[in-house]
């Protein structure tokens, strides 16, 4: 090897030296940088015959695609389970855990006790006036439970327009990325940084919405949600949100846009198309998908279960039950039943066997034509009852075509079996209505009420119906708290020493049975309630902790997985600075190496040209 050969060879480790002194110099300077992958040199050797030499071809940024796309969709999950469990968590905190202090199986229980106590002393005024007060705490639950839940679904809504104003600058961050990583002048170093930067930026947008990305040879990325909806590509998507102002118990998501009583979120692509997000299902994960969750779905549904607390409340006291009048036509057994008295949404329970097999019918005074089977088994029919009995009659019969059901009446319905037939027979009859005053009206008695004093008769037909945000308006009818008497007293200028009312109501809140979420087939995903109050006010509260307890599990779940992805990119991408404290040692040996045999080779140099 001659003296220029060792040269040239000397000279060209100096230089790759010296680039990878700068490389490992910056992997360590930030080492502690959030997204920062470690770099390492690309050398390439040279041989020939007359030399041999290196030289650097820029720098290898650690990367593993497969690594990174699963990390970018577990940072979406996570982000959706992690805010769902945040809020649930909350709600827990404000309905309190069975048995605790204020909580509603708690409140529930003194008043039936109160109720209890008025029905061996009912004369006592202190009695009567601690069941109208337990009846107050647990309206005031109702009431602060409601108003909880609505503010929650408006925090939702604020946290949804931060969120899509927060997404929109991302993006348009990502697409001067894009541009800028077409610059073919770019150092290695600035590449490199612009590369951490274009992966920080993905990981923030897949933490708001769940995404899918394309990362391309040239450095560029493409995103698209998992439903296949393009967010940045030629050009950048962008988010819009309508907020629906205030949100109240009425405020719930319709798919038809007219209907909503939400706020709409949409996206426009580049081509000018705009989607409605919700309506399309476009969000599977990601904080905005969380918050609609919880704004149209989860929240929603803890509102409806309060709802079915306070409906059962009000209508266990205020319902007068009517048994039918047995009565015999011929061959033919059954019952006639005065329907006079029934308000909108008031009910005839029907009880009959057709082959044997035992059938349970709930006919609800309504006009919005509903048939199906609720939760229980039980077959639920809307039919008009208020109006004609005679058209009455005729709309149960074709629903009912096994029993021979007819008007006698005005007010007045008459059910029968098929005779001689012998394959129906009726069993029972009930027409439940809702009492009309606070004495000489029977033993039920309004002691809640609506707003406005107005009586809970469960209306279907009013829009929205009357259930729907009663545990928001639900209030102790104001007559009894001025007087107390009223407990008791069920007919003017009656004794206080008469139980009777406090024993029919004691009865009515362990027999009387509710069946919650209307049609189970249209509402699949929807928990269903069933029982009497006690077991209502139950279901609820067990459902609730079941439900928070089952989202902060997959929460943590998640974020365990995260953790392990987030670890395992550390080892791949992350900087170790004892090993790369070794290599600049090592490095600065080999530059001191080449150093020396530039030197040497000089020294011989001047030897040789001073003996020419």
């Amino acid at each position: 090897m001659g003296l220029t050969t060792s040269l040239t060879n000397a000279v060209s480790g100096l230089r790759v030296n010296q680039d990878s002194l700068d490389l490992v110099s910056r992997n360590i300077a930030n080492s502690g940088t959030p997204g920062y992958h470690k770099q390492s040199l690309n050398v390439i050797d040279y041989n020939t015959q007359t030399s041999s030499y290196a030289r650097s071809a820029g720098a290898n940024r650690a990367f593993n695609q497969s690594l990174q796309s699963y990390y970018t969709r577990q940072v979406s999950d996570t982000s959706n389970s992690t805010i769902q469990a945040s809020y649930l968590n909350r709600l827990q905190g404000f309905m309190g855990k069975p048995g605790s202090a204020g909580s509603l199986d708690t409140l529930f229980g003194s008043l039936q006790n109160a109720i209890q106590g008025i029905a061996t002393s009912p004369d006592d005024y202190n009695t009567r006036a601690q069941a109208v007060a337990s009846a107050q705490s647990m309206v005031e639950t109702l009431n602060r439970l409601s108003t909880t839940i609505q503010s929650m679904r408006q925090e939702t809504e604020s946290q949804i327009a931060t969120d899509v104003h927060d997404i929109n600058g991302m993006l348009n961050s990502l697409q001067e990325v894009n541009t800028r990583m077409l610059d073919l002048g770019m150092t290695d170093g600035a590449r490199s940084a612009l590369l951490d930067q274009r992966d920080r930026l993905v990981a923030s947008v897949a933490d708001l919405i769940d995404v899918r990305a394309d990362y391309r040879g040239d450095g560029t990325v493409a995103l698209m949600t998992r439903s296949g909806v393009g967010l940045l590509d030629n050009g950048v998507s962008t988010f819009k949100f309508e907020s629906a102002g205030n949100l109240s118990p009425n405020s719930v998501f319709d798919p038809d846009p007219a209907q909503t009583k939400v706020g709409k979120l949409t996206l426009t692509t580049p081509s000018g198309l705009t989607i409605d997000l919700v309506t399309q299902g476009v969000l599977q994960g990601g904080e905005l998908g969380g918050l609609v969750t919880l704004r149209d779905k989860t929240l929603v549904e803890a509102q409806d279960q309060l709802d079915e607390v306070a409906a059962g409340l009000a209508q266990a006291f205020s319902t007068v039950k009517s048994p039918g009048t047995a009565v015999t036509a011929g061959a033919a057994n059954g019952f006639d039943i005065d329907i006079s008295q029934l308000k909108p949404g008031n009910d005839v329970l029907l009880t009959y066997t057709e082959g044997g097999v035992e059938k349970r019918v709930r006919v609800v005074n309504s006009t919005d034509g509903q048939d199906y089977k609720d939760a229980s088994g039980q077959r639920v029919i809307s039919v008009d009852l208020s109006g004609n009995s005679a058209a009455a009659a005729a709309a149960l019969s074709a629903k009912l075509p096994g029993l021979a059901i007819t008007s006698t009446g005005a007010g007045n319905l008459r059910v029968l079996d098929d005779g001689a037939t012998g394959q129906t027979d009726v069993k029972s009859a009930v027409a439940r209505s809702s009492s009309s005053g606070l004495q000489d009206a029977g033993l039920a008695f309004n002691l809640f009420v609506d707003q406005g004093n107005a009586s809970f008769t469960n209306n279907l037909d009013t829009d929205p119906p009357q259930k729907r945000g009663f545990a928001a308006r639900i209030s102790v009818n104001p007559a009894i708290v001025a007087n107390n008497k009223l407990m008791v007293q069920y007919q003017t200028g009656g004794t206080l020493g008469d139980a009777d009312r406090a024993n029919y109501v004691i009865k009515q809140l362990d027999e009387m049975n509710f069946t919650s979420g209307g049609n189970p087939i249209a509402s699949p995903d929807k928990f269903q309630l069933s029982g009497n109050l006690g077991t209502i006010i139950s279901q609820v509260i067990g459902f609730q902790g079941a439900n928070i307890n089952a989202a902060v599990t997959k929460a943590d779940d998640r974020q365990l997985t995260l953790d392990t992805l987030t670890d395992q990119m550390d080892t791949e991408y992350g900087v170790n600075v004892d090993e790369e404290m070794a290599r600049l040692m090592e490095l600065q040996n080999a530059y001191a190496a080449n150093a020396r045999v530039v030197s040497v080779v000089k020294e011989l140099l001047d030897a040789l040209f001073a003996t020419v």
